[in-house]
């Protein structure tokens, strides 16, 4: 059984889910090559547009975040085939070893935050942290992160707020605007205000940190390209343009900002999307309406 899975067609498999992962990102590299003008300086600049598309409301720029989104969501779904491949019951390899360790750290973590109510939800959290994560780790082969694009973090926040409005409506449309009533009726104004803030809240401060850290990075190399120029400018030859100070410092702050950084508000995105629905959802209230209708239905 062994051998037959570790066979030349299973490599062969293998090899070609690998390659399929890492041709979209080589294609936004030679698509970035191609569409970046020369540049005598560094220089902070947006998401670049691509093409424009003629629509009959507005043009529809295709920009690198979208293009970059793609790219993540393609990539992703051949990793998962590649990390899904040759599941089995009896000899699992060491790549479903990992799948099913990440599967039940993310059931627990939904679990610990959001409660039984909510135990498919582990598939969408999961998602939501690993697309992120492979957008804003994207700079560490030199592409536009999406996250750095208000557009693309603000609609997976509104997609939040969507599925939160839906859970608060589970009890009905008149339960839910009794709701901003609590705990005081004067707090409604504050209430309904604190209600459109979540995606707004949610979407500036994923994109603002993950953007924060691009620009400290462009404008400490900067600074350190001027200073290494002043320092050993008068060195003879090419020692005098070499810039002895980019070397290991700006490698120091891309494992921080690019890595670290990246991983951190994929997390703090997903837990908030987590505590954020769980919250708005009235489960005892929820609970109480099914026993009613329950017992209704037996009467009736």
């Amino acid at each position: 059984m062994k051998e037959k899975r570790y066979s030349a067609k299973f490599r062969a498999v293998d090899t070609l889910l690998v390659v399929l992962m890492l041709l979209p990102i080589l294609f936004g590299i030679v698509l970035y090559i191609v569409f970046t003008p020369e540049s005598q300086g560094i220089e902070i600049a947006g998401a670049r547009i691509y093409f424009t598309i003629n629509m009959p409301l507005q043009p529809l720029p295709i920009t690198e975040s979208q293009v970059n989104s793609w790219i993540v969501i393609v990539s992703v779904f051949f990793l998962c085939l590649y990390l899904t491949h040759g599941l089995s019951a009896t000899h699992p390899t060491k790549r479903q070893h990992i799948v099913e360790w990440g599967l039940e750290q993310t059931k627990k973590l939904v679990a610990d935050n959001m409660g039984e109510f909510f135990d498919n939800f582990a598939p969408f959290v999961a998602a939501i942290m690993i697309l992120s994560a492979f957008s804003s780790l994207l700079t560490l082969v030199g592409l536009y992160p999406p996250t750095s694009d208000l557009n693309i973090v603000g609609g997976w926040a509104l997609l939040v707020f969507v599925l939160i409005t839906y859970y608060k409506f589970k009890c009905g449309f008149v339960h839910y605007l009794r709701s901003f009533t609590e705990p005081v009726a004067f707090l409604t104004p504050l209430n309904v205000i604190s209600e459109f803030a979540t995606p707004i809240s949610m979407a500036f401060r994923h994109y603002g940190n993950i953007l924060s850290g691009s620009v400290i990075s462009v404008l400490v190399a900067a600074a350190l390209q001027g200073l290494s120029a002043m320092i050993f400018g008068r060195l003879p030859g090419f020692l005098g343009q070499f810039p002895f100070l980019q070397i290991g410092i700006p490698a120091v702050l891309s494992v921080y900002f690019d890595i670290f950084s990246g991983l951190l508000q994929a997390f703090i995105f997903a837990m908030l999307t987590m505590l954020y629905i769980s919250s708005g959802f009235p489960e005892e209230d929820y609970r109480e309406k099914l026993k009613k209708k329950a017992a209704k239905a037996a009467k009736s």
